[in-house]
Formats: C-alpha cells, structure tokens, sequence
C-alpha cells in the first residue's frame, strides 16, 4: 500500500515523497489536515497520493505497524467460525498471479496492478462479503449493492459456508480481477 501511493504520487505529480515532505516542512505545516488542505487546494494532488506525504510527515496509522497475522486475527477473534471463509480467499489471492493483499483493521483489499477490484469484509456475525468492482449483471450469487454514485463496488457476493468459496466465486474473482488489469 506504501510503495501504490508513493507510486501515485510520483505519477500525479512528478515528485516524488522526499520533495513533498520538503515542501511541506517549508510551508510550515503541522498536521494532518492542514497537508491535505494544501496538497488539495493548491496543488490539486487529492486522495491516496496525500497519504505517502501524510505519513512521511507525521507517522504510519496504528494498523500499519502490525502484522498481517495480528490483523486478520483481530478480524475474525470474536467470530472464529468464519475465518475459514477469509483464509480460503486470502490463499487464491496469494495464489493467484498480479494480486496484491493488503491488509487492514477492519477488512482485506484485493489490489491488481492497476487497482483494487474486491474487498473481504466480515460484514455480519454469520457472513463474509466479498465485495467487487466488477461491471457484470446481477444473479444468483452476484448481489447489487446500494452504493454512492461515485463508488464503483457496487456488486458483492455474501459468504456463509467455507463451501460457497467454489469455483463459481473464484470466477467472480478472476473476472473481477482481469477488468481491473
């Protein structure tokens, strides 16, 4: 996640996250919110190019300094029935040829090279979402989901059972990925 924002950093802007911390330091800038600001208002770099220069500046989010074993342990602590649902996910990504797993608190991004294209989340006591960025109908398993208009996982498939991780999901899965490549 660290080298995808610096990298989009250095995309939007030509610099890389040494300049920005310079400038940022020679602007006087004391936190968070006054580096957006700036970054935004006048420099127009929005979004996940702000973080790399966020956190050179003022340190990694607490998350970042764990483990992924200590975060998806903490996903799934209180629910242990359905860490097998994440684990089976998590091994085709690891499997599977340009994925990228990036972990956080709350939930699991599935990155390819261009973007991510799915996300797991323990959504519920008895369920694991899966959800996609992904342009295909709705069906069985494909679910529409109510999103904002600028947000583009808008189709998910909810998991109950170990078993519902078939090939049928993992075709979902590559699908999604490929669209996103």
């Amino acid at each position: 996640m660290v080298d995808s924002n610096k990298a989009l950093l250095l995309r939007k802007t030509g610099h890389d996250v040494g300049y920005w911390a310079e400038q940022a330091r020679s602007a006087g800038l004391k936190n968070d919110a006054e580096l957006r600001h700036w970054m935004r208002d006048e420099h127009g770099v929005t979004g996940y190019a702000q973080y790399a220069v966020s956190w050179e500046l003022f340190g990694y989010p607490e998350f970042m300094l764990r483990d992924a074993d200590e975060l998806i342990d903490g996903q799934y602590i209180n629910h242990p029935e359905l860490r097998p649902i994440a684990d089976a996910l998590l091994a085709w990504a690891a499997a599977t040829e340009g994925v990228e797993i990036q972990m956080r608190k709350g939930y699991v991004s599935l990155h390819s090279p261009r973007r991510k294209f799915a996300q797991v989340t323990r959504t519920t006591n008895t369920a694991v979402d899966v959800a996609l960025r992904l342009d295909a109908a709705t069906g069985r398993r494909l679910e529409a989901l109510k999103t904002r208009a600028d947000d583009p996982f808008d189709r998910r498939v909810r998991l109950t059972s170990l078993d519902q991780v078939d090939e049928e999901l993992l075709e979902i899965l590559a699908r999604a990925l490929d669209q996103n490549t």
